[in-house]
């Protein structure tokens, strides 16, 4: 006896007919299901990616005796940019310890458009490494501003030092899922946008006339078209 042999259905046959299904979905689809996955990849990285803190530090320019007090802003501008360059982290590493390549990706300076006042924020893992971060670049900062006030007129003084932190600034999850999500979404649309659209075929002027409706002329259910114009 001969065992009866089931053939299974090849990889093109089910590629065609996963093919057949898709085709019935409508054309929008891409859209929420990458917005699905967006949310679900948001979600994930806040929960995989540990918080993040910062904390936030002052230094200000005081003008010296005699000296012009509308330099101090232009003072406080230039001591802005210089805050997160090489000589400055360098002075933070050696006089607080803390790793030159910690400072470097830790580290970020903003100044006031009208107050001589430069804003230096430190970001860790932790409360209180985000306050050493900060404090370490204010007192560097501080200064390498102080060491040339005889020739600047203008002296740095540390406003406000840093403290630790209550609340990370990562975003929380649901803002997470969110920006996930949203991002998926538009992402959606871009592969949306550039994928091609199913093309009808087109009528041609003067093409050849289809098989039934030559089939239907000839047997006369159909006038021809000499016929009809008589």
């Amino acid at each position: 006896m001969h065992g009866t042999v089931n053939h299974a259905p090849g990889p093109r046959a089910a590629l065609g007919r996963l093919r057949d299904r898709v085709g019935l979905l409508p054309r929008w689809w891409p859209v929420p299901l990458a917005a699905l996955l967006g949310a679900a990849g948001g979600a994930v990285y806040q929960t995989v990616e540990p918080p993040r803190y910062a904390a936030t530090g002052y230094v200000v320019v005081v003008p010296g005796k005699g000296a012009d007090p509308a330099a101090a802003l232009g003072f406080a501008q230039a001591y802005g940019r210089i805050a997160t360059s090489g000589a400055v982290l360098a002075d933070a590493h050696r006089t607080s310890g803390l790793p030159l390549g910690t400072l470097r990706g830790g580290i970020r300076a903003a100044t006031s458009p009208d107050a001589p006042m430069i804003e230096v924020t430190g970001t860790a893992r932790t409360p209180a490494a985000a306050a050493d971060l900060a404090n370490a670049v204010t007192r560097a900062l501080a200064g390498t501003g102080n060491r040339t006030a005889a020739r600047t007129g203008a002296h740095l003084l540390v406003l406000a030092r840093a403290s630790a932190p209550d609340a990370p600034v990562s975003p929380s999850a649901p803002l997470a899922t969110a920006v996930g999500g949203a991002a998926g979404g538009l992402l959606g649309g871009l592969v949306l946008l550039v994928r091609p659209r199913e093309r009808r075929p087109a009528v041609r002027a003067g093409g050849s006339v289809p098989t039934p409706a030559v089939a239907a002329v000839e047997a006369g259910a159909v006038p021809a078209a000499e016929d009809a114009v008589r």
